[in-house]
This record gives C-alpha cells, sequence and structure tokens, in this order.
C-alpha cells in the first residue's frame, strides 16, 4: 500500500468507514516527494525524537520513522485509530498518542516519550489551529526544530521583513523565538481534499539566546501587539491607544528618544526597534516620560 495513492487511501478510509472532517481540517497528502521532501527538511537522524502532530494515514510519520531514533504522533481524531493500525503495522519506533496536542505539558510529554533524545516538531499542521500550535511549541521552549507545512500566507507573515504587507504581531513572536526559513511551497492538487489555499513549509530553529537584551518581554510584545492593532494608525498614535500608561505626547517622546519619527507606523519597525522602544518605556515608566 502507498500511503500518498489517491486509490489506496481511498480504499483504506472505505475499509474503515472514515469520513473527513472539516473542522478538524484534514486534508491528505497524495503526492509522494512532499513528505519525502518535509523529513529530509527536518534534518533527522536516529538521535533525534520527532513529534508529529495529526499523521492522519500516516504518509509523514512513515517518512520520519525511517531517518529518526523514535516518532511521537498526537492525534486528535480517534475515527483514525483502526487505519493507522493498519499503515503503522510492525514500525517499532513509532507510537501514537490519541488527544489534543493543545492539552499537553509539552515538556513533560517530550521528557516520557522521547528520553535522551533531540526533540524535534515534524508535521503538517492543520489550518485552523496553526497559529495556537505554533505559540504553544515555541513556549515549550524544548523542540530544535520545527518543521512543519502550514497555509502559504501564514507562512509568510511569520517569515515576512520589516517594510512589508504579510509583516505583523505573530511573525515578530516567531523571529524572537526562532530563526525562520520558508523553504517550498505545496499546491492543492498534492491533497485530498484539496484544500482551496497553497500550503508552504517552513523550518524554524530555537535560538539560543533572544537577538536583543529587552528589559521587560511581556512588555515588548504588549507594545508589538499595540502597534499592529491599529496598523494604518502613526506608531505613536497606536501606542498610546494600546498602552494606558502613555498619552500620545509621552509616546511621541519615547520614539523622538529612540531616534524613530514619530509619524513611523509600526510596519517599518523593524524588531529589534522593538526593543528598543520598549526598553525606553520599561526605563522612564515610573518617572517622567
Amino acid at each position: 500500500m502507498e500511503l500518498t495513492n489517491y486509490n489506496d487511501i481511498r480504499a483504506l478510509l472505505s475499509r474503515h468507514g472514515f469520513r473527513f472532517s472539516k473542522s478538524l481540517g484534514q486534508n491528505f497528502l497524495t503526492a509522494a516527494w512532499v513528505p519525502e521532501r518535509i523529513a529530509e527538511e527536518a534534518g533527522l537522524d536516529e538521535q533525534t525524537g520527532v513529534l508529529e502532530i495529526g499523521p492522519g494515514v500516516g504518509c509523514l510519520t512513515e517518512q520520519l520513522s525511517l531517518r529518526a531514533g523514535k516518532v511521537l504522533a498526537v492525534e486528535l481524531d480517534k475515527a483514525l485509530k483502526p487505519v493507522l493500525a493498519e499503515t503503522l503495522e510492525g514500525k517499532e519506533n513509532i507510537e501514537i498518542l490519541f488527544g489534543d496536542v493543545l492539552k499537553q505539558d509539552l515538556p513533560a510529554l517530550v521528557k516520557e516519550k522521547l528520553p535522551g533524545l533531540r526533540p524535534v516538531i515534524c508535521a503538517n499542521l492543520p489550518y485552523n489551529v496553526t497559529t495556537p500550535l505554533l505559540t504553544a511549541f515555541l513556549e515549550a521552549g524544548c523542540f530544535e526544530t520545527v518543521t512543519v507545512m502550514i497555509q502559504r500566507e501564514v507562512a509568510k507573515r511569520i517569515c515576512a521583513p520589516a517594510g512589508t504587507p504579510d509583516y505583523g504581531a505573530f511573525g515578530l513572536f516567531v523571529q524572537w523565538h526562532c530563526l525562520t526559513e520558508l523553504l517550498f511551497d505545496v499546491p492543492p492538487s498534492c491533497f485530498v481534499p484539496q484544500p482551496k489555499v497553497t500550503s508552504s513549509v517552513i523550518r524554524l530553529t530555537r535560538r539560543e539566546e533572544k537577538p536583543f537584551p529587552v528589559q521587560d518581554e511581556q512588555l515588548l510584545f504588549r507594545v508589538i501587539r499595540a502597534a499592529f492593532n491599529q496598523r494604518r494608525k502613526t506608531l505613536s498614535n497606536a501606542l498610546s491607544a494600546g498602552l494606558g500608561e502613555l498619552s500620545k505626547e509621552q509616546a511621541e517622546k519615547v520614539l523622538e528618544n529612540c531616534g524613530f519619527d514619530p509619524k513611523i507606523r509600526g510596519e517599518a519597525v523593524e524588531l529589534g526597534g522593538f526593543v528598543k522602544i520598549t526598553n525606553e518605556i520599561a526605563g522612564k515608566l515610573f518617572s517622567n516620560l
């Protein structure tokens, strides 16, 4: 059985009475080169322990198992239990865990299920939970790399530089934690059922150290969210609207002290600039701005 062959997939799912769930964002791969290349780009070896989310029928899981020491695949849809039991039968370095990965303590799960291995994530993520999943992966702080297929528009936002339309708060959050690489695109024709959008595979490599020293990381992301919540506004207006501590005049003074034109917009400020602004606010928050 070829796990990316459309006829084999259809027969497999029919045999087990499986029906696709739109609410779970299920799209199974029908092009063998895609899981092969994703697994290759993940940089796996026998010392690697892979956490996969949403294995589907197991085509990527199979490729990961050929390269890694162990694969732990977490699947939300229990209807896939007999399907995966058939497709992954006999593959001793694969463990399937049925449940919601967002409800797991990820560091504890890695310690229990992938002991002694270099933990990474590799997956074809459901579009509808991409942002919360990536947020959970990065906040867990235990994965060396995250190699995932996601919607191309989200991938572009994650990797976008300052001054581009895709640049925004979530991309800056990811870039704060990781080095980002957009690897390749996957057209809708590579899936069943076919999604309405193109997918992209990205690789996120955890930073050993944060890119800039910041006095208050929570404040940094408050500043960033304020900047992009009203991205059509000037940054001084956006900061005064988004941060109750600052008046417009105070926000303008902060920007001037950091060397920025008060009329600049958030989308023109690089990550280091937001850190500079945050440190200026943090240093003077309880003094005369």
